[in-house]
C-alpha cells in the first residue's frame, strides 16, 4: 500500500503541475475545443478565472507531490477534479481517460489519507481505522 500511494501522490501531483505550469508556459498542445466546451473554456480564459485555477492546480500538485502535505493538496486539488469530472460529463460529452485517471488516483490517495480527513465528517465521538 505504500508504494502504491508514493506512485498514485507523485502521479497526481505531476499532472497537475505539468497542466497547470502549461497554461503560463505553453509547451503542450491543447486539443481544440467546439460548442459548449468552448465557450465555457473561453469564458474562463477571458475573465481570468482559468489562471486561478491553474495557480492552485501548481500549488495543490506541489503539495500533493511532496509527501508531507499531500492532504492540504487534496484538498485544494477536490474541487478541481470535481468540476473536470462534471464537465466531461456534462459539457464535453465524451470520455477522458486522463479526468477518469485523475479522478481513481484522487479517490484512492481520500482513501489512503482517511485518517486526515475523518475529523471532517464525524463528531467527536468518530472514531477511525
Amino acid at each position: 500500500m505504500k508504494y502504491a500511494t508514493i506512485a498514485a501522490r507523485s502521479l497526481l501531483g505531476l499532472i497537475f503541475v505539468v497542466f497547470g505550469a502549461n497554461h503560463f508556459i505553453g509547451f503542450l498542445e491543447m486539443p481544440k475545443m467546439e460548442g459548449p466546451p468552448a465557450a465555457f473554456m473561453g469564458a474562463l480564459f477571458t475573465s481570468g478565472y482559468l489562471t486561478v485555477v491553474k495557480v492552485l492546480e501548481i500549488l495543490g500538485g506541489a503539495l500533493t507531490l511532496s509527501g508531507r502535505y499531500t492532504p492540504a493538496g487534496l484538498l485544494i486539488l477536490g474541487p478541481i477534479v470535481v468540476n473536470i469530472a462534471l464537465f466531461d460529463v456534462f459539457l464535453a460529452k465524451a470520455f477522458n481517460p486522463l479526468g477518469f485517471a485523475v479522478a481513481v488516483l484522487s479517490l484512492f490517495l481520500l482513501y489512503a489519507h482517511r485518517k486526515n480527513f475523518l475529523p471532517i465528517l464525524c463528531t467527536s465521538k468518530c472514531t477511525g481505522p
